[in-house]
C-alpha cells in the first residue's frame, strides 16, 4: 500500500510540475506577442502605449462606398457607377469608393472620395449601413461602410478615377425581383447579381433607405435642379422616381402645403412656370431656416 502511495504522489508532483510549466510557456508567449497587458497591470497608461503593439490583432481593412443618386431630366432616379479597371472582378460594374486613410475619420473619407468621383463639396451625405461579411472581398479582410449622396442633376459632373475603366449613370428601375440598372448611351442593363462584392446589397439597403425617408423627411429637396425657384410637379415626379409608384396630384399638393406653405418654409414667386401643362404654375423658393 506504501508503495502505491508513493507511486501516487509521484505522478501528482508530475502532473502539477507540468501544469506549472505550460502556465509558464503560456506567460512567456503573452510577453513575446508585445501584450503584457495581460500578465501584468501594474503599467501606466503612459508606458502601456508606449509598448503596445498594434500587430498584436489582425487588423481589416475599411472603406467608405457611395451611392450617388441623383434625377435626369427625366425625372428618373439615376445612381452612379463606375467599372472596375483593376481585380478583384475586373471590368464589373461598382459603387465608387476607396479605403479610408489612417489619418481620416469615416465621413472624411465619404466627403473625399465623393470629390474625387465629381468634383463636388457641400453635398448632402449621409452614413447608410456597414457591410461586414467576412468573404466580400477576396483580397483581405475588408469593411465597408457605405453612405447616400443626393446630387442635383446640373451640379454633377461625374469621371472615372483612376483606378477605373468607366463611370456611368444608371436609370434605377425597381423589379419584382428588386431593381435593375439601365446605362442606355452604353444599351447595358445590369441585374443585382452582375455587380462587383456584395454591392447588390448596398444598392439595395440604399435604395430601401431612400425609398422610407423620403415620406417623412426632406430628401427629395436635395435633388431640385435649384431650390431657389422649383415647382411642386418637379418634387412630385421626384418622390414617385424615388418611391417608384405614381401619387396623386391633389393629395400631394395638399400635402405640400401643410408641410411647407402653411408653416412658412417656401416662399411662392411671382414667375410662373408653363413647361408642364396649358395651366401656368407657380414657382417656389425654399427659405433659409430663422436663427
Amino acid at each position: 500500500m506504501n508503495h502505491l502511495s508513493e507511486n501516487a504522489k509521484e505522478n501528482f508532483n508530475k502532473k502539477e510540475n507540468s501544469k506549472d510549466a505550460m502556465i509558464s510557456t503560456l506567460s512567456n508567449k503573452l510577453k513575446d506577442e508585445n501584450r503584457p497587458w495581460e500578465t501584468d497591470q501594474t503599467l501606466t497608461e503612459e508606458e502601456f502605449l508606449k509598448q503596445y503593439n498594434p500587430k498584436a490583432y489582425d487588423s481589416p481593412a475599411v472603406t467608405a462606398d457611395i451611392l450617388i443618386f441623383t434625377i435626369n431630366r427625366e425625372q428618373k432616379l439615376q445612381l452612379l457607377l463606375i467599372q472596375r479597371g483593376r481585380h478583384p472582378f475586373k471590368g464589373k460594374w461598382a459603387v465608387p469608393g476607396g479605403f479610408v486613410e489612417m489619418d481620416e475619420s469615416l465621413d472624411q473619407a465619404a466627403a473625399r472620395e465623393l470629390k474625387e468621383e465629381t468634383g463636388l463639396e457641400d453635398i448632402y451625405l449621409e452614413q447608410l449601413y456597414t457591410f461586414g461579411a467576412v468573404d466580400r472581398d477576396a483580397r483581405t479582410r475588408v469593411i465597408s461602410v457605405a453612405y447616400i449622396a443626393l446630387v442635383p442633376a446640373r451640379r454633377l459632373d461625374y469621371r472615372a478615377g483612376d483606378d477605373a475603366a468607366d463611370a456611368c449613370l444608371f436609370d434605377v428601375e425597381y423589379t419584382e425581383r428588386g431593381f435593375q440598372l439601365i446605362c442606355a448611351q452604353k444599351d447595358l442593363v445590369l441585374t443585382q447579381e452582375d455587380l462587383a462584392f456584395d454591392h447588390k446589397d448596398i444598392v439595395e439597403k440604399g435604395l430601401e433607405r431612400l425609398r422610407g425617408k423620403v415620406t417623412y423627411s426632406d430628401i427629395a429637396l436635395e435633388l431640385l435642379k435649384d431650390k431657389e425657384k422649383f415647382t411642386i410637379y418637379e418634387l412630385q415626379k421626384i418622390n414617385e422616381a424615388i418611391t417608384g409608384e405614381k401619387m396623386d396630384i391633389a393629395n400631394f399638393r395638399r400635402a405640400f402645403k401643410r408641410k411647407y406653405i402653411d408653416t412658412g418654409r417656401v416662399k411662392k414667386l411671382l414667375e410662373k412656370c408653363v413647361e408642364h401643362s396649358k395651366k401656368p404654375s407657380s414657382y417656389y423658393q425654399m427659405l433659409q431656416p430663422k436663427e
